[in-house]
């Protein structure tokens, strides 16, 4: 393979022109060469934007796959067709970067796990806030040991009022959920993460439909249609691995609270803990003395400081185009995505049947 890498974006909607077009532009190991949408004018207009001279656009992803140019395929089109796209852009030799969540069902994600290593390509999901410079930080202490064994943690995903009303959101056929499968996670692919446990043992999940038929609602992004919001307004589980340890996950875009924190997580081990709620802080004690310390992320107080600062998209794209030219392991590997996609589909499914469900 050469040094340089052609990339496709498949939909070329708000997260592609959001996260991963942006940064992949910034990398000069990369050529944007074509661009899909089933609106055939996103397409172009991302295309006019980030193409280059020799960029096609597309409004069929199958005839963009023919195209023998293209290392490594986007997908950022709506759940319901992560799996499909995904294992058909591997099966034509591309690599492939797959928006959050990996699939609408575990059996679609496990597909791609199976596809990924029968053709040998590289699958990675975008779980970017991995990337945060107090998420990449806190990875490194708990890899450490420093907090010992984490047997308790909390997933936070609360929103007040901040319903996300453009796209298919709303739509439970095209989405699998709402807030749960959107944003909730991202705390739990976090909190996995941190804690490198993947072994869960047992989920019962409570999810609401209680705010969502709210007619002109107080929202960050406009009073929502109560008749087009089919999916849950929140949801909450009580996890339990393997080893013992204990997860609790919140999850909701419209609750009355005013607690609220997005794609964080809390983490309590052996040895000591950590949380993400107000700045990145770990507790612990010393000397026979509790303390508590704020880790600062930025500058160190140097106000003349004017270096360049990677956004974790930047970073999450860099990372994951080395890991093609470098021929390692993504960050996100697609195993621990499956994980994710497993346990939120047990937490639907103990709400839907008032039952614990257990993994085999």
């Amino acid at each position: 393979m050469s040094e340089k890498l052609n990339v496709a974006i498949i939909g070329c909607g708000g997260i592609a022109n959001g996260k991963h077009l942006p940064s992949l532009s910034k990398i000069d190991q990369v050529e944007l060469v074509a661009f899909c949408d089933i609106e055939l004018e996103k397409a172009e207009r991302a295309a006019a934007e980030y193409g280059c001279d020799e960029s096609s656009v597309y409004e069929d992803y199958k005839k963009l796959l023919q195209d023998k140019r293209i290392d490594v395929v986007h997908v950022c089109t709506p759940n319901i067709s992560h799996a499909e796209i995904s294992i058909a852009a591997m099966e034509a030799g591309k690599h492939v970067m797959c928006e959050k969540p990996m699939a609408k069902t575990s059996e679609e994600a496990k597909l791609m796990v199976d596809a990924a290593k029968r053709t040998g390509r590289k699958l990675t999901i975008g779980y970017n806030n991995r990337f945060r410079p107090d998420s990449q930080y806190l990875h490194k202490v708990a890899r450490q040991g420093d907090l010992g064994e984490v047997y308790y943690a909390k997933a936070h995903a609360i929103r007040r009022r901040a319903v996300p009303t453009w796209g298919v959101f709303l739509d439970e056929e095209k989405q699998g959920g709402g807030p749960l499968i959107d944003i909730g996670t991202h705390a739990l692919d976090l909190t996995l993460w941190m804690m490198n446990n993947y072994k869960p043992k047992s989920v019962m999940g409570s999810v609401y439909h209680k705010l969502g038929k709210t007619k002109d609602a107080a929202n960050a992004w406009g009073p929502w249609d109560p008749e087009k919001f089919t999916v849950e307004d929140s949801a909450f589980a009580f996890i339990t691995m393997e080893n013992g340890a204990t997860i609790t996950l919140e999850s909701s875009w419209a609750l009355n609270s005013l607690d609220v924190d997005e794609a964080k997580c809390s983490l309590s081990g052996t040895e000591g803990g950590a949380d993400m709620k107000d700045g990145l802080r770990l507790n612990g004690e010393r000397l026979s003395k509790l303390y508590t310390t704020k880790v600062e992320l930025g500058a160190g107080g140097v106000a003349f400081y004017d270096g360049k600062k990677e956004s974790d998209a930047d970073l999450e794209a860099r990372l994951w185009i080395e890991s093609i030219l470098n021929d390692t392991e993504p960050t996100v590997k697609p195993e621990e995505a499956l994980v994710v996609t497993q346990i939120l589909e047990a937490i639907y499914e103990s709400a839907r049947t008032g039952k614990a469900v257990y993994f085999d």
